[in-house]
Parts: C-alpha cells; sequence; structure tokens
C-alpha cells in the first residue's frame, strides 16, 4: 500500500466524515460526541488550519485524516494541536505514523514552535506508543480525565513536540 498524504479537497468530505464519525462513534478517542454531517463536516474541516486526508494511490481510497489549529490563543498562539483518524479497515498499516510525520512538517511550514496534545486516553497504547517513538514527551498524567463512551473513566495523558 503506497499512502500519499495531502491537503483535502471538498470531494473527500464524504469519506472524511464517515471516518471521523467513526472514530467519535468508538467513544474511546475523541472529546467528541456528536457526529458530523456533510454540512457540518464540510464546517468543521474548512475551519481548520490545516486539514489533510491519507490516500492509498493505487486505489485512491482514503484511508484516514488529520486535522491541525491553533491548541490557544495570543501568547499561547504559537502552540498547535491535531487530531488523527486512521479507518477500522486500515488500522495496523502504519497510516497514522504518516499523518503524525506529514502534521509535524505542515505545523512548521505554518508557523507552529510545539504540538501538543491535551487528551490521549491512557489506555490508547498504539498511539501513545507512536508520539513516543516520534519523539513526543509526556507532561504528567491526569487522572479519570475521559469519560469513555460506556461511561467509565480513564486517565489522559498530555503530550508535546517542539517542531
Amino acid at each position: 500500500m503506497n499512502i500519499e498524504v495531502r491537503n483535502y479537497g471538498k470531494n473527500d468530505l464524504p469519506k472524511m466524515i464517515e471516518i471521523w464519525n467513526e472514530v467519535v462513534e468508538e467513544g474511546v478517542a475523541f472529546p467528541q460526541e456528536e457526529t458530523l454531517s456533510l454540512k457540518t463536516g464540510e464546517q468543521f474541516f474548512a475551519s481548520q488550519t490545516y486539514s489533510a486526508v491519507a490516500v492509498d494511490t493505487a486505489t485512491g481510497n482514503i484511508c484516514g485524516l488529520y486535522i491541525l489549529h491553533p491548541n490557544n490563543v495570543g501568547r499561547c498562539g504559537h502552540i498547535c494541536n491535531a487530531s488523527y483518524a486512521v479507518s477500522s479497515e486500515s488500522r495496523g498499516l502504519h497510516i497514522g505514523e504518516k499523518l503524525v510525520s506529514d502534521c509535524l512538517i505542515q505545523g512548521k511550514r505554518l508557523g507552529f514552535q510545539i504540538l501538543q496534545f491535551n487528551a490521549v486516553v491512557a489506555v490508547n497504547l498504539s498511539a501513545r506508543h507512536l508520539y513516543e517513538r516520534l519523539g513526543f514527551m509526556q507532561l504528567g498524567t491526569i487522572p479519570k480525565g475521559f469519560r469513555m463512551k460506556d461511561g467509565h473513566y480513564e486517565d489522559i495523558c498530555p503530550y508535546y513536540r517542539e517542531l
């Protein structure tokens, strides 16, 4: 599988929304509880500083995406934040690594100095191992910071990396 990560286009929106909603509905990674419609999805992805898709160049299939935006404003506006989503059928194929690696490049290109993740769920070991392998540092642990879909709480681990 040859994966290209590129800026999204309007034709990508239906698949992006499908992948995003899949992660939201799983209820174990994103803080969002509301799924996106075509209208709200178009607004959501357009409102980001940068939105990208991972595409299998052989098939044209979109298998993942990320969003990149400021983590805060003003004196903290040089810190960005990102979210990543990979379709369930494409997980385990190192697509997340390609998304994060491209995001690091785009964040720096856009003038950000730090990429920070506010709420990596502690039990999301594949994401945590990926971030640590790519040089992110864990800032600590926030006990019971994330409410899982079934209602129980898990710790969250903020991470950061200088760009």
